[in-house]
């Protein structure tokens, strides 16, 4: 058999003849090779300048991708609670309003980092009447004032703290000087039993809004009012101190204008004025004037040889004398040793009164003693106390400094 006829025989069906092909080089020349090299660079240049991307023509697809929270872990029936009923919703100071938390926040600041007092109230808490009351209140030049209402009611008798009952030693202690600086005050009301008495200057800032805070977490207040001092006008109560030279309408018109700046004090206490107290007749116009309103007067015991005791009696003016100034020694262990006194004399009288200023060593110091005072057998009552024991003119007006 031939070869041509052989090749038919074995050659695949389907499979042209090799030969009735035309070949492809496989390997081309060195100038071919060269212009195809120089066609792809050019197209990958060619696309990355159209795309900016250096994959550009490259087939590529986009899908968008969803993330979802986890669905949360499904409750067991029994531990499943049934949903609360929606209410209105509420501002923050309505909260603390209705819960009777109080948060101070001495900068106004509302950044979280920003300094707040935190006062959650004693359920038990005393409540003060609201003040002013209409019935206690007249117009004057500069304001409202305090009067006596119909009755002979007294805002000395209205605005004070209510009694509690207790047996055994009591302390009064005024701490003066508030309202000035409002991080001071807000930590004293804060910290210091509801019981402390305190002063406010007359010349602070939104004295009315202090006065309310203070009378509601329970404080007694009184107004300080400034007098002259033996050094005037080195040492300088203020624009409207009382003066020993100046007449008595002039110094009443001054009291006028300390007693507007805010309502509900039961009486007042001198500021410095050491030269105006020991001079009996600059001083009875002004202590006739607070008698004839319902109000009190405390000596804060700085001053030896005040006439306050004497011109209270005349003038039928419910008053009292601090026998100890608690930071007179600005010092932790005097202030210490002064309270230590304190409870002694109070073993000794049954009843004593204490001042003192609100700086905040003292309102410390104050504070860690306060905290036990109960165990140890002695009680902390208002000023109030003291100026409406029957009698009108308490017998610790005239004790010494």
């Amino acid at each position: 058999m031939s070869d041509a006829a052989d090749d038919i025989l074995t050659k695949p069906l389907g499979v042209a003849d090799k030969a009735a092909r035309p070949r492809l080089a496989l390997r081309p020349s060195a100038g071919a090779a060269a212009g195809v090299g120089a066609l792809v660079v050019a197209l990958l240049a060619g696309g990355i300048a159209l795309t900016g991307d250096p994959r550009g023509g490259e087939p590529r697809a986009q899908a968008l991708i969803e993330i979802r929270e986890a669905p949360a872990s499904i409750p067991r029936i029994a531990d499943a609670a049934p949903p609360a009923a929606k209410g209105p919703s509420q501002s923050a100071s309505e909260v603390e309003q209705a819960s009777g938390v109080s948060v101070f926040r001495p900068d106004g600041s509302t950044a979280p980092d920003a300094p707040v007092i935190i006062r959650v109230p004693n359920a038990a808490q005393v409540k003060l009447a609201p003040a002013p009351d209409a019935r206690l209140t007249e117009r004057g030049r500069h304001g409202p004032l305090p009067r006596i209402g119909e009755g002979r009611l007294r805002p000395l008798d209205v605005y004070a703290r209510p009694d509690e009952p207790g047996t055994g030693p009591r302390i009064a202690v005024l701490v003066s000087g508030l309202g000035i600086g409002e991080m001071a005050t807000l930590g004293a009301i804060a910290r210091l039993p509801a019981a402390v008495s305190l002063a406010l200057s007359p010349y602070g800032t939104d004295l009315e809004k202090t006065a309310t805070r203070a009378r509601e977490a329970g404080h007694e207040i009184l107004l300080q009012l400034p007098m002259e001092p033996f050094d005037y006008p080195d040492s300088d109560p203020g624009p409207q101190t009382l003066l020993a030279s100046a007449r008595p309408g002039e110094n009443l018109d001054r009291a006028a204008w300390a007693m507007s700046r805010f309502p509900g004090f039961v009486g007042a206490v001198n500021f410095m004025g050491a030269k105006l107290m020991s001079e009996a007749g600059a001083l009875e116009p002004v202590l006739k004037d607070l008698s004839a309103r319902g109000l009190g007067f405390v000596d804060d015991g700085a001053a030896p040889g005040t006439q306050v005791a004497t011109v209270a009696a005349k003038t039928k003016l419910p008053s009292a004398r601090a026998e100890i100034v608690i930071d007179a020694v600005a010092r932790p262990d005097a202030i210490d040793a002064e309270l230590a006194r304190l409870e002694t004399l109070a073993r000794q009288k049954g009843l004593v009164l204490a001042s003192s200023s609100a700086s905040p060593l003292t309102i410390e110091r104050l504070s860690r003693w306060s905290r036990d005072l109960e165990a140890r057998g002695i009680r902390l009552v208002p000023v109030s106390a003291i100026l409406r024991r029957p009698g009108g003119v308490s017998k610790l007006s005239s004790a010494a400094p």
